[in-house]
């Protein structure tokens, strides 16, 4: 009951902290009464900067201004095409190929999920040091995250199942033996059932939307609000790890402070996490730095030797932000799930006996 206590005591005071931008007047960092950064605010993660570096950039770190504003004008381009392409029409508009149209960049093939509209990936390049970046990924040199181990990949496959299986308006994965992606809620990815975000976890990557984070802070927590999912990390400061018996979907998250850098330090993962393809021997450390401009500049590194055969390491700046975040009300249970298990059985139930082939008119 003990454990218990305090992380509910810590979310209580948080409550009453004020989320204003944490500049002093005169343009330094703001301070708490005990001297270290004030890292409380609001932060926009989102960015056209990949993840991992696109093959074509090879072991180049930096960009080229002309290069970053290149790359900030094709992202806005693709996605102002895309949502002029996907843009709902009035009630009279056709109905939705039978199966989708295989266009799954939004989500849902193109039989109602996410248009355009709702995505919100960020418009500004990284830029790091003054410097823009290929990539958020620096380590290893080539900028990509290294090769997956067989059981690392046997894993995302797993989890990423009711994605990836061939949408063509019939029970398809019923051609191949063992377990089908939609056979009950457990086989639903992470994501789908609400369980994880796409960018809780550690480490927190930019997503297609949902890119705000808020950071509350005393002198003995700090809780990570992510607006995807509504995961919120809460990192206990110059703590101790929890016993390994005991796994969370988050992580056991302990924090000290390096100078006027934040250092989190994060383990005891249950075997499926945040970060896609990690596995309970996942380890992350982070380091947030509060910047003079009031932005946050974010280091991660991760070793999971379950899931890659080596390390890698990120880093991109959060952009400091007057607004809020509004709860986005992802829950296990929603109604898309039910829906979701009732069309994988009525699609099953005519796979021997298919319906009659519809008019071209249908």
């Amino acid at each position: 009951m003990r454990k218990l206590f305090f992380p509910l005591l810590a979310l209580a005071c948080f409550v009453a902290l004020s989320t204003t931008a944490a500049l002093a007047e005169d343009g330094k960092i703001k301070r708490r009464h005990d001297g270290k950064p004030d890292l409380s605010g609001v932060y926009n993660a989102g960015t056209v900067t990949p993840v991992d570096r696109p093959a074509q950039f090879g072991n180049n770190l930096y960009l080229t201004p002309e290069e970053a504003k290149a790359m900030e004008e094709q992202s806005a381009e693709f996605w102002r095409a895309a949502e002029a392409e996907k843009k709902p029409g009035g009630a009279d508009r056709e109905a939705p190929k039978k199966g989708g149209d295989g266009d799954n960049r939004f989500g849902g093939g193109g039989v109602g999920g996410y248009n355009a509209f709702w995505i919100d990936p960020g418009s500004e390049a990284v830029m790091v040091d003054g410097k823009f970046r290929t990539s958020i990924i620096y380590e290893p040199e080539n900028g990509r995250r290294p090769p997956m181990t067989p059981a690392g990949m046997k894993k995302m496959m797993e989890n990423f199942s009711s994605f990836t299986h061939n949408n063509d308006g019939t029970a398809s994965w019923l051609d191949k033996e063992g377990p089908g992606p939609f056979d009950g809620p457990e086989n639903l990815a992470l994501a789908e059932r609400c369980l994880l975000g796409f960018s809780g976890g550690p480490p927190m990557l930019p997503s297609l939307y949902n890119n705000y984070l808020r950071i509350l802070q005393t002198d003995t927590h700090v809780v990570i609000l992510a607006e995807m999912v509504h995961d919120a990390r809460i990192v206990r400061i110059d703590s101790e790890h929890d016993p390994e018996g005991i796994r969370k979907w988050l992580g056991d998250g302990i924090g000290y402070w390096d100078g006027d850098t934040l250092v989190v330090e994060t383990r005891n993962f249950r075997d499926e996490t945040g970060l896609n393809g990690g596995s309970d021997s996942l380890y992350v450390q982070e380091r947030f730095t509060r910047m003079d401009n009031g932005d946050l500049k974010y280091h991660f590194r991760v070793e999971d030797p379950k899931s890659w055969t080596g390390p890698w390491a990120g880093e991109y700046d959060w952009k400091a932000e007057d607004t809020r975040v509004y709860e986005y009300a992802c829950h296990e249970g929603n109604y898309a799930m039910g829906n979701i298990l009732r069309g994988a059985r009525l699609l099953e139930s005519e796979y021997d006996n298919p319906p009659k082939a519809d008019s071209d008119d249908d």
